[in-house]
């Protein structure tokens, strides 16, 4: 029994550990300056650079039910047995009931995870699924990772909130409010949905430090086993504070990967987040 583990580029994951743990993505698409791309061929600095020129967001499109199809059905031919699909919550995205649809067709064989989740938050359910598909069933790899799904933690920090609130995820009161205190807002992922936390002031290398801090404060039970930190874009300063802290908390890897472009086109330059998931050893 060979069992394929699939997920949108939604994602973000490298190439080297899509490679590493057999993860198979599907891109959304991104419409950015009149022309149409698909999520990976369009790079995160391309979409952050025309932003700043025109003031214009991008806009992205969920995968629909036959491009599913399709990618399910390569999937089948590439000689797998069964189907774990690992989608972006249902609460951001009509992809995940597309995907749903789609599953349908194929008699059980295909189950989708609603991950209730975004970027690599979706990663670390479906590295856990491509850890235990060569040594348990199919229907033990979907209820093992279903349980651990209240427990991924997700979150981010922002410098702005500039493509939240020209995207409608974010009003116009805490918009200006953020902008005029020069405040720089955590977003934490709950119940599938974004929502805001705490908000903090200073440099960004610092604000990194103390989310970080926070974040492991508050949700102090992680799996220390994969953690990752996820950005746009980043200094030197970010990415080092946010490793430092992770470290000395002892996890054992800590994988960095930058946001693709569906992520990127919601949340916009200087976000970074940490994800683990919160169940203990």
């Amino acid at each position: 029994m060979k069992i394929g583990i699939s997920a949108e580029t939604t994602i973000d994951l490298t190439k080297e550990l899509l490679e590493k743990y057999q993860i198979h993505t599907t891109p959304f698409t991104i419409l950015l300056e009149d022309k149409t791309y698909l999520d990976g061929e369009i790079t995160t600095d391309k979409i952050i650079e025309s932003v700043l020129k025109t003031g214009v967001l991008p806009k992205t499109s969920a995968i629909n039910e036959y491009q599913f199809t399709e990618h399910f059905d390569k999937l089948f031919s590439d000689g797998y047995d069964y189907i774990i699909h690992f989608s972006i919550s249902s609460e951001m995205s009509s992809a995940c009931v597309n995907a749903q649809n789609a599953a349908k067709k194929y008699k059980g064989k295909v189950h989708v995870v609603d991950t209730r989740v975004l970027s690599t938050g979706i990663a670390l359910l479906a590295i856990y699924a491509s850890k235990l598909a060569n040594n348990v069933s199919f229907n033990e790899v979907v209820q093992k990772v279903e349980k651990r799904i209240p427990y991924v933690q997700t979150s981010f920090v922002l410098e702005r909130l500039d493509y939240l609130y020209k995207g409608g995820r974010c009003s116009s009161l805490a918009y200006f409010g953020a902008n005029l205190l020069k405040l720089k807002p955590q977003i934490i992922v709950k119940n599938g949905k974004m929502e805001a936390a705490k908000k903090y002031r200073g440099t960004t290398a610092n604000v990194v430090r103390k989310y970080c801090e926070d974040v492991l404060q508050e949700f102090n039970t992680p799996d220390k086993e994969e953690v990752f930190i996820t950005y746009t874009t980043a200094n030197e300063d970010m990415l080092n504070n946010a490793r430092e802290v992770l470290e000395n908390y002892g996890f054992k890897n800590i994988n960095v990967t930058r946001a693709g472009g569906t992520i990127t086109s919601h949340c916009g330059e200087h976000c970074l987040g940490i994800l683990f998931i919160n169940d203990g050893e």
